[in-house]
């Protein structure tokens, strides 16, 4: 890969990655040091990647760093992330979007990961198995257990909204 096919990708895909690292792990300054990563191991590696496979790649490498970081903050802290069991804020209001996010933050790490993939990105069941790493299969059985769980969590439509 050269450097300006290196640019190219920089300039067609962080925003993407951005987003996607964004919303699972929701710290602004994680999300932007696993985006700046993913891109200096791409660079790193250039030599390895297929033509036409960075952006596979990129989401690869951050999907793996977003687990890595998941497992550390779990291990240094030794806790598990609470499971919300209203959404709602005090005067009664509820922002769809944060009660989604709120929901999404108690998922398994994989799962969440998957269905961002699937529902927030857009990609399909056999691009989330080469980022994931996973079988289409599996692929497949986490995104119903996501949809599943996100329906228990949210309850029904009207006390969302």
């Amino acid at each position: 890969m050269t450097e300006e096919k290196f640019n190219e990708c920089v300039y067609a895909f962080t925003d993407a990655l951005y987003r996607f690292v964004l919303k699972n792990v929701g710290d602004i300054q994680s999300a932007e040091d696993i985006v700046q990563e993913s891109f200096v191991r791409l660079w790193e590696t250039r030599g390895k990647v297929r033509d036409g496979s960075q952006k596979s790649y990129l989401f690869t490498i951050a999907y793996r760093l977003i687990i890595d970081r998941s497992r550390r903050l779990k291990h240094s802290s030794g806790v598990e992330v609470e499971t919300l069991s209203r959404y709602g804020s005090e005067d009664g209001y509820s922002d769809l979007g944060q009660t989604l996010a709120r929901a999404l933050e108690g998922l398994k790490e994989e799962w969440r990961s998957m269905i961002m993939l699937r529902d927030w990105s857009g990609y399909s069941y056999e691009e989330i198995a080469e980022i994931t790493g996973a079988s289409i299969a599996s692929v497949k059985v986490g995104i119903f257990r996501a949809r599943t769980e996100l329906r228990r969590r949210l309850g029904p439509l009207d006390d969302i909204i």
